[in-house]
């Protein structure tokens, strides 16, 4: 059940972090996959900088964060190549 929960937060914030980041978005499936790798980031950068959060929300909030900063970063290199 956990694995489901957390493929339909990263399917929600791929889609959020696709809207924030006009033009940056790459479709809809890929922007659900960089939503569930967004996730991973997210909680990453969110414990090296000390944060936390707790339920569904909180979730929701650090996958798009690492969806957004994912989806700059892809821009970017994509931008070079």
């Amino acid at each position: 059940m956990n694995l489901i929960l957390f493929l339909i937060i990263g399917g929600v914030a791929g889609w959020l972090a696709g809207l924030i980041m006009k033009g940056r978005g790459f479709g809809v499936l890929a922007n659900i996959g960089i939503g569930v790798v967004g996730s991973l980031l997210g909680g990453f950068m969110f414990s090296l900088l000390g944060l936390s959060s707790h339920g569904t929300i909180g979730a929701l909030v650090t996958a798009t964060v690492g969806a957004v900063v994912l989806l700059w970063v892809v821009g970017v290199i994509k931008k070079k190549a």
